[in-house]
């Protein structure tokens, strides 16, 4: 098994990039659907269907809003794909989880967690 790229090991250095969000953005085709469910944390049980190939999860100003003080204002980055969702932290104060592991990227599968914020 390979090592894991620079850019998906949690003590990558920082690139310090935020994702500008572009004036048009593409829509998920009719085909997929995607639905990001919050399972603990202050903003537990809340789903959201998502319209967009890419979405930013973050505190204020994102795609998906969460009322959790642990979570940068950008947090992370989902890009949706036909089969998988590749998850992409964007350099927040906290770290993104996946499989317990601190992770710069992640491909997730239907039904995988992934953890951002308070556990």
């Amino acid at each position: 098994m390979l090592p894991l790229p620079s850019f998906a090991r949690a003590n990558a250095l920082s690139s310090n990039q935020k994702v500008e969000r572009a004036e048009e953005r593409q829509r998920l085709p009719e085909s997929v659907t995607a639905v990001l469910s919050i399972i603990a944390g202050p903003d537990r049980g809340i789903s959201k269907k998502l319209e967009f190939a890419s979405i930013i999860v973050g505190r204020q100003g994102a795609d998906v809003s969460l009322n959790d003080p642990e979570i940068s204002r950008q947090h992370c980055l989902l890009e949706i794909k036909e089969k998988y969702i590749q998850l992409k932290d964007l350099d927040s104060t906290n770290g993104t989880f996946f499989e317990e592991e601190r992770v710069r990227a992640a491909m997730l599968q239907d039904g995988a967690e992934s953890r951002v914020g308070s556990p």
